[in-house]
């Protein structure tokens, strides 16, 4: 009840008020407030400068299962996964929770006709591509990389990298396989020519 009541006061509520209130007795509120904390508190704060230090270097992926071990088997610090969920809590931090989806959720409807029908082989190069997009936590934020692969040699003949999913990501890749596989092409008109004129 005390930390309240100073919060309370803080905010400009008059302590008589908030203790009469809140069932404190304004002596025991003064007698609290001049009162040094307590061991148990230093110790609170001086954990939670080590989890806050423990979180930031995981770039903020870390929850508590993870900052606990790394205290106890990194640090050597002994501490339960309860106190350090608390202390967390209390710091504003958590970590990165990828949850399954439960329930019966359906794909939603592809938005254009799949024209190879999910088969991803082909009888000769540049007869199919198809394209991959991976993300990578970067230490500004996400980054995002998309490959388009010929389905016969499976070699990534265009790619491209940006910090968004937008459209950009997959047609910059889509431009950079035109334009190498029409370098590809160029170059193999040029040979014959060269022939000839060896000859």
């Amino acid at each position: 009840m005390n930390p309240l009541v100073r919060e309370l006061a803080e905010d400009g509520f008059p302590v008589a008020v908030t203790c009469r209130v809140l069932g404190v007795a304004p002596s025991t509120y003064y007698e609290w407030l001049g009162r040094p904390p307590s061991a148990r508190a230093v110790a609170d704060g001086e954990l939670t400068a080590t989890i806050v230090a423990v979180h930031a270097e995981s770039r903020g992926s870390y929850g508590a299962p993870r900052v606990q071990a790394e205290l106890r088997l990194g640090l050597g610090i002994g501490c339960g996964r309860k106190r350090v969920a608390r202390l967390m809590k209390a710091a504003g931090l958590q970590g990165i929770c990828h949850r399954r989806k439960r329930g019966k959720t359906r794909p939603a409807p592809a938005p254009h006709e799949d024209l190879v029908q999910r088969n991803f082989t082909a009888e000769a190069v540049d007869r199919v591509w198809f394209t991959d997009i991976t993300q990578h936590r970067a230490a500004d934020g996400w980054v995002y990389c998309c490959a388009v692969v010929d389905a016969f040699s499976r070699k990534v003949v265009g790619w491209s990298i940006a910090d968004h999913l937008r459209t950009d990501l997959v047609v910059d890749a889509l431009e950079m396989a035109r334009w190498q596989q029409g370098r590809a092409r160029q170059a193999a008109r040029c040979v014959p020519s060269m022939r000839l004129g060896l000859r």
